[in-house]
């Protein structure tokens, strides 16, 4: 199966679009890291720093990048003379958080409770240029308690399909647990072991990605001054994609050179299918970051997701 974002790069949007600003941003702050969803790019995590980081980590370049909910179901089609992007035919059903190939997606509802924030999304089909997916991404971003420079992100994705659609019945397919983009400044990939060890992680400029199997289910990215942040995913179940695309050390999230990661899982998403689960973003130097995922994993390292059909 083909990842949208193993070519994402490629995508040129049409005349007259463009990159929104982040004028429906949402934040909340401890203190120690900061982090903000967007409105106008679907209520996904578009704002992401810490006290010895203040700029922005996440790339936002286009739709298909942020750091955001993405899922894969159903029959490969071709749909071009309905309008599917000629660039992604054949192409399944993909809806994506952040839009699709030339729009992006509108959050419907932001809550922010103090210390949380709070989004429900009608999200976009990838292939097509403006076309709403029958589905529901609902997403809740709050503090990791005990764990200052974490944040810990519920994502639940409901799909609502006709029953016997063109896309036909459930397949087991592979999942971005999430899809991740950071500025190309954090070029540095490791993946931790444990006990505060890493082990270094390297792949040319793609796409196509590399693949890692990190054994504590993290990974994360440095800058030059040691700065980074991890994912850390205990659902996934499968290998994880990451890499760099383009060249230098830029740290504009809106330029096309960017660092991707994506933790993977296999699950059967059906035309009814409702799935739950977590995971957490910690900031931090290479320390600070392993003291915090030890303690995570320790809380954490046995969480499934949950699937309902």
């Amino acid at each position: 199966m083909r990842l949208h974002l193993l070519l994402a790069f490629s995508l040129l949007l049409p005349a007259g679009a463009e990159i929104l600003k982040a004028e429906e941003l949402h934040s909340i702050d401890n203190g120690t890291i900061k982090i903000g969803i967007d409105r106008d790019k679907g209520g996904s995590i578009t704002w992401l720093s810490s006290k010895t980081y203040p700029n922005n980590m996440v790339n936002i370049a286009d739709p298909g990048r942020l750091i955001q909910q993405s899922y894969y179901a159903g029959n490969i089609l071709d749909r071009r003379a309905d309008g599917q992007s000629k660039s992604w035919s054949p192409w399944s059903w993909n809806p994506i958080q952040g839009g699709g190939v030339g729009s992006w997606a509108i959050a419907s509802k932001i809550e922010q409770d103090g210390q949380s924030l709070y989004s429900e999304t009608t999200p976009k089909l990838w292939d097509m240029p403006n076309e709403e997916a029958k589905a529901l991404m609902k997403q809740w971003t709050t503090f990791e308690a005990s764990v200052p420079n974490s944040i810990v992100v519920r994502c639940e994705f409901q799909s609502l399909r006709d029953q016997y659609d063109r896309w036909g019945s459930a397949k087991n397919r592979a999942q971005e647990v999430p899809a991740c983009y950071f500025t190309r400044n954090f070029s540095t990939v490791k993946s931790y072991l444990g006990n505060n060890e890493w082990r270094l992680e390297t792949q040319p400029p793609g796409p196509p990605w590399g693949k890692a199997n990190p054994p504590r289910k993290s990974m994360a990215l440095f800058d030059e001054d040691g700065q980074g942040v991890a994912i850390f995913s205990p659902t996934s179940n499968l290998h994880w994609n990451f890499g760099p695309h383009g060249q230098g050390q830029s740290t504009d999230p809106t330029a096309g050179p960017c660092m991707h990661v994506a933790p993977i899982s296999r699950i059967v998403l059906g035309p009814k299918t409702t799935l739950n689960y977590r995971y957490w973003l910690v900031v931090g130097d290479a320390d600070s970051i392993a003291t915090s995922l030890d303690a995570l994993w320790e809380k954490y390292s046995k969480e499934q997701a949950e699937i309902v059909n």
